[in-house]
């Protein structure tokens, strides 16, 4: 086919894709192969493609797209394939990004671990955000740059060349063997990140992993407006909204929830919010305490996406180290933070602590009274000075809710930034962007984070403000509908079959208000061995979710997410929000999420099939 065929076909595509391919954030683990998660969803669609076949019925069988939508998703890899087509490349040397940063801070990266030198080229102006100082000294990268008039004129360099360009058209540019990366910069969409077919292949999954967990791909919307302009050889045009009133009500209303004055901050997702967090502490203490340790705690089997970029960030800085805080299960929050605050007084290095209220999967809230004394107490270091107060990070993504962080709350004495995934509860599944807040005695560490998450570009997007200005006003009434759901649910498991471990908080932490719609099912299992045990358990967990499914497919879906508006999520931590935990921290247990708006006497009835199976 000519490319005027290919892309009268992606014409036909974007004119018949199913609506979820816009809409949908949540990604079905019914349809998705985890070994072949970043080739599947292309290689299907290449056949459709070359039978000519673009009809709603054939993409609709498509298997899911990557594992997030953050990392990708059917318009994303649809445009990726576009681009490649059109430029002679594998459609895995085709990366999309919502940020026009974080291509070039991904190769940067990469090349870091590896003591590969790196070279930025750029011919008209680089990209207002692309702070190169912090880039130095926080991010320890190591880059030089260089302005051309002429791409054709680059010479060769011994280490990677990154060229930075902007487009308002579609454009075919791979004109020079010396470069290595083309970063095409489409304002307000993105960018589009191509990778030479001699760089060495070990990028592309750095890269994909570097989008994965510190930024997201080019929104499905965005993306819906490059296909456009590349079918119909146009420039492109985003829709134009009305972002500045949408972001005013947006961070009006997380300061209400949260009982705060101060600037609250939006991103494109949980992760970028908490990468801006992580780099944005990282710069304060580097001017706050010059030369000391710098000690990220995080609990070993929390959300996989907060351990790995914890971990990521750590890698790429010497004097920046991961320590373990375990805090459910047979551990307790209050004697970790205990335990490890007073190692860290030992060494004078700085404590900045991650974790989840309620935790993530088993939903359990330490006692808060006693938590606030072990975050409080002042210790010492061996030299007797008085040792660096912690900075408490709180996901509260479970219970968006519960006030942590007003004068009266319960952390107002800590230095507390509090952070909640925007694809849960403010959007209801809406979309991914994501929110962090402070309280007054933590107030002053938003302006560094602020300049990490501009530097990263990592900004909610236009729509993404607009979804959650329409969202977040409805958000209590839901969390609290939800719940009364759950608790229904909850209560009827535990009648018809009591020998199954529910995790959920218990009547007395919903009356202090927290009210999360998120439940973990350890089933009841047998055999002789514990081998034995654990394999039915995992089998029937399964069985469970697939019975769920099958029988309620209108509201019943096997994903990861939560505070939807609609149905039942059901999922297993441990092989799809922990993929990147130690194999030893991992839960295989089902996790269930709940709704305000679902048919609860049928998912009841389905259960009680399930019991009376067994």
């Amino acid at each position: 086919m000519k490319d005027f065929q290919m892309l009268n076909y992606i014409k036909n595509t974007i004119e018949n894709m199913p609506s979820d391919w816009l809409n949908l954030t949540t990604h079905r683990l019914d349809i998705y192969n985890e070994k072949l998660a970043k080739t599947q969803f292309i290689a299907q669609f290449e056949n459709l493609y070359k039978s000519e076949d673009s009809s709603t019925e054939s993409l609709n069988q498509l298997p899911t797209a990557y594992d997030y939508i953050r990392l990708g998703h059917p318009l994303s890899s649809v445009l990726e394939w576009t681009i490649a087509k059109l430029n002679g490349l594998n459609a895995e040397n085709v990366i999309s990004f919502s940020s026009e940063s974080i291509p070039v801070l991904a190769v940067l990266r990469t090349n870091l671990l590896e003591q590969r030198a790196t070279r930025i080229v750029y011919t008209n102006n680089l990209p207002k955000r692309l702070n190169v100082e912090l880039l130095k000294s926080v991010y320890n990268y190591n880059f030089e740059i260089l302005q051309v008039e002429d791409i054709k004129n680059i010479e060769a360099f011994d280490g990677s060349t990154i060229l930075i360009s902007k487009h308002q058209t579609v454009t075919a540019n791979l004109q020079n063997d010396a470069i290595d990366f083309y970063v095409n910069l489409f304002e307000d969409l993105g960018s589009v990140l191509l990778i030479s077919d001699k760089a060495k292949t070990s990028f592309i999954s750095d890269i994909q992993h570097v989008r994965r967990r510190e930024t997201i791909a080019m929104t499905p919307s965005n993306c819906l407006v490059a296909l456009k302009a590349y079918t119909n050889e146009t420039t492109f045009s985003p829709q134009q909204l009305n972002t500045a009133t949408h972001k005013a009500k947006v961070k009006s209303i997380i300061n209400e929830i949260n009982a705060t004055s101060g600037e609250a901050l939006v991103a494109s997702s949980g992760l970028s919010i908490q990468y801006a967090i992580m780099m944005g502490l990282i710069d304060n203490a580097q001017k706050e305490h010059t030369g000391k340790a710098i000690k990220f705690v995080v609990p070993p089997n929390c959300y996989g996406g907060t351990n790995d970029q914890a971990r990521r960030v750590a890698a790429c800085l010497d004097n920046v180290e991961i320590v373990d805080l375990p805090v459910d299960g047979d551990n307790d929050m209050v004697n970790s933070v205990e335990k490890v605050l007073t190692q860290l007084a030992k060494e004078d290095a700085i404590p900045y602590i991650i974790a989840e209220i309620p935790t993530n999967p088993r939903v359990e809230v330490p006692d808060l009274e006693q938590l606030n004394a072990a975050l409080s107490k002042v210790r010492q270091t061996p030299n007797g000075t008085t040792a660096i107060a912690p900075v408490f990070i709180l996901d509260q993504t479970f219970c968006p809710n519960v006030q942590f962080l007003g004068d009266d709350g319960i952390l107002s004495n800590i230095k507390t930034i509090a952070y909640v995934s925007g694809s849960k509860f403010p959007s209801g599944g809406k979309c991914t962007a994501g929110y962090a807040v402070a309280n007054a005695k933590a107030e002053y560490l938003i302006q560094p984070i602020a300049r990490h998450l501009e530097l990263c570009d990592n900004e909610a997007t236009a729509l993404q403000y607009q979804i959650l200005a329409t969202q977040m006003p409805s958000m209590l009434t839901r969390i609290a509908d939800a719940y009364k759901n759950t608790r229904a649910f909850v209560n009827y498991i535990h009648e018809v079959l009591p020998d199954a471990k529910i995790n959920f908080v218990s009547e007395e932490l919903a009356a202090e208000g927290f009210t999360p719609s998120v439940f973990s099912l350890d089933l009841p299992t047998k055999g002789n061995t514990d081998e034995e045990r654990e394999t039915y358990k995992r089998a029937l967990n399964l069985r469970l979710i697939n019975l769920m499914i099958t029988e309620v497919p209108t509201e019943s879906k096997y994903c990861v997410s939560y505070g939807q508006l609609k149905g039942c999520y059901w999922t297993i931590p441990a092989t799809s929000t922990q993929g990147t935990t130690k194999e030893g921290d991992k839960d295989y247990i089902a996790r269930v999420a709940v709704s305000p708006d679902l048919d609860l006497e049928k998912h009841k009835a389905v259960f009680l099939d399930f019991v009376e199976s067994l």
